[in-house]
């Protein structure tokens, strides 16, 4: 009996014991979700940006944005078990218990925009329609939102995954950009026309009767020395249309930055993207375009309805301004080779205004189809105008170091040459990829940047990252540094487009003399590119070096310009990747840290349960 009893007594004290540590675990996990809750977008925030998004960046700005990442974020609860995909993580690196709380929603926009083509900058009506002048395109310039989105855009119905180069030059897919009144506009033109699934591009235009590979051939024909992917290399088509020149001229090696407003050509930029060739949104209005001096090889117009002459010839002085020293424009449009009033007036400011440049005409020819082209070289040196009997347009004065095209207003004057620089023609593609002549860096510091970078291409993005690069064609770099990161790539089939932070150093001028293109951009705004437009974004140290602006705000512009299906590769310090990796989570993406330097992410085609609010 009495071992009864002592048997009856342990156990009445083991369900106690049992009770105690039941209601401890339930305080534990009530406090737990309280501190959840307070996890929030603020906790998560760096410093937001406290001047206008449309104003340049200061001189204090641009000192804080190199500084770290402000490292005291808490640290958040585990999981819960229904968890998104989530990749496999490395050994020991403890990527599996972060948890973002943030609840993410389709962007709402104006009327008659489709949410899946929203460009934050360019689809600002607000702005658009409180601007005083229209006249010099003012509307079709960046006015960006403040403070900037931070929502998502949607999938137009159908996607699918774009069809591999080369034959995307030639057709894409139709629901992925279901824009068809340019094919209704332009239908005696040849630009691009409806077919079943597809929207077709038989490499026509207004300016190519014959096809775009002869016009191509032709300009080569009257001008030999343009020796396509030797001597040129990098060209700016303005007005490009859906970019069939730029395309075509992938098969000379020359790599074209197509650029096109967005405007009443519906979507033209959207379809050269779609096709896998390099462009962008832009225009010449009353700001310069985010390129440095000195940097293209050849201009190229083919009937793109600039008015050179206006606003004081300031759009022609711009192009004089990204024109290299010995360049050459090629204008193809009718007042070059037709006779009625309004062509001889444009004609006749047009010889004036290059005459008063110093531009020296070295061509003026007809194609068989009677076509006419006139072919523009800048000079080398200031002699020229200097001896000038006129002096308008003036000289702009000396610059002593270069300053980054943000936001700056068209200039009035004639660039001046930069005399210290050397002016040779670099050397013939693709030795140019390797060898620099500039005063701006080291020659062993470009050395050692390349070797970094093609050690790090070699024996880890292209073996280790999983990743399948036969679809890749659309490459981004969002902190291009020397362009070490293209030049790794330069033998595949794709290319990079270079941005060059506005805040940073400037290292654009090396990337175009190198032979490759880029633009300048500020991350705490929206890029000037369509939706899922790139199949790879790539990054080194952008986080760690953007304290201006939000993290989630440029993920959120991440996610936007990615195509579902494909990857972001960021590579940050691991305390960085630790706290970013929770937000592309948050997103459904796929997110893994590999060997504690680099996240590697694949975008999802989840959307918000709100999509059909902008759909």
């Amino acid at each position: 009996m009495a071992s009864l009893l002592t048997l009856l007594a342990e156990q009445r004290r083991s369900i106690i014991s049992i009770l105690s540590i039941f209601l401890l675990s339930s305080l534990f996990l009530f406090l737990l979700s309280t501190n959840f809750d307070r996890f929030s977008l603020a906790s998560f925030s760096t410093n937001t940006i406290s001047s206008s998004s449309s104003s340049s960046p200061s001189p204090s700005s641009i000192s804080a944005s190199r500084k770290e990442l402000n490292s005291s974020l808490p640290t958040p609860p585990p999981p819960p078990p229904a968890q998104p995909d989530i990749s496999e993580q490395d050994e020991g690196e403890g990527e599996g218990n972060e948890v973002f709380d943030f609840k993410w929603e389709i962007c709402t926009v104006w009327k008659g925009l489709q949410t899946a083509d929203y460009i934050p900058c360019l689809d600002n009506i607000k702005a658009i329609k409180a601007l005083q002048s229209r006249r010099h395109m003012e509307h079709r310039e960046r006015h960006c939102p403040s403070p900037p989105p931070k929502c998502l855009v949607a999938l137009p119905r159908g996607y699918r995954d774009p069809l591999p180069w080369p034959r995307s030059r030639d057709m894409i897919w139709y629901n992925n950009v279901p824009h068809p009144k340019l094919a209704e506009y332009k239908k005696d033109q040849n630009w691009v026309r409806v077919s079943g699934n597809f929207l077709v591009f038989p490499g026509g235009g207004t300016q190519f009767k014959d096809g775009v590979r002869k016009y191509i051939d032709f300009i080569e024909q009257i001008l030999p020395t343009v020796e396509w992917g030797r001597h040129t290399r990098v060209v700016l088509d303005v007005g490009c249309g859906v970019a069939s020149f730029g395309g075509y001229l992938l098969d000379k090696n020359v790599i074209t930055m197509s650029l096109a407003p967005k405007d009443e050509h519906e979507a033209q930029i959207q379809f050269a993207l779609e096709r896998g060739i390099p462009a962008i949104l832009s225009v010449i209005g009353t700001q310069k375009l985010p390129f440095p001096d000195n940097s293209f090889d050849m201009l190229h117009c083919a009937r793109c309805r600039v008015h050179w002459d206006a606003n004081g010839g300031r759009p022609l002085l711009e192009l004089n301004r990204v024109l290299r020293p010995g360049g050459v424009f090629v204008w193809s449009a009718t007042p070059v080779y037709r006779k009625d009033e309004q062509d001889r007036t444009t004609w006749k400011a047009m010889v004036d205004l290059t005459n008063s440049m110093c531009w020296k005409t070295v061509v003026k020819s007809k194609e068989s189809n009677g076509i006419g082209v006139v072919i523009y070289q800048k000079p080398v040196s200031n002699s020229c105008y200097f001896e000038r009997k006129a002096t308008d347009p003036p000289l702009c004065p000396k610059k002593d170091l270069p300053i980054i095209p943000w936001y700056s207003p068209l200039d009035d004057c004639i660039s001046q040459i930069n005399q210290k620089e050397p002016v040779e023609w670099p050397v013939p593609w693709p030795d140019r990829l390797q060898t620099v002549r500039s005063s701006l860096v080291p020659e062993e510091n470009l050395i050692t940047d390349t070797t970094h970078w093609k050690e790090i291409v070699s024996n880890i993005y292209l073996t280790d990252l999983g990743i399948n690069w036969s679809s890749i064609r659309n490459v981004m770099d969002f902190n291009a540094g020397f362009g070490g990161f293209a030049a790794a790539l330069i033998d595949m089939p794709l290319w990079v487009m270079n941005v060059v932070p506005a805040s940073g150093p400037d290292t654009l001028p090396i990337i175009y003399n190198r032979g490759l293109i880029g633009v300048y951009h500020d991350w705490c705004e929206s890029f000037n590119t369509y939706p899922r437009t790139y199949d790879l974004l790539h990054s080194s140290n952008l986080f760690g070096n953007t304290t201006r602006c939000d993290v989630i705000q440029i993920i959120t512009e991440m996610d936007r310009i990615l195509r579902p299906g494909k990857w972001i590769f960021l590579e940050e310090s691991l305390d960085i990747l630790k706290k970013v990796r929770p937000v592309f989570l948050s997103l459904h993406y796929k997110a893994t840290i590999v060997k504690s330097q680099f996240l590697v992410c694949q975008k999802s085609f989840w959307r918000p349960d709100n999509i059909q609010k902008g759909s």
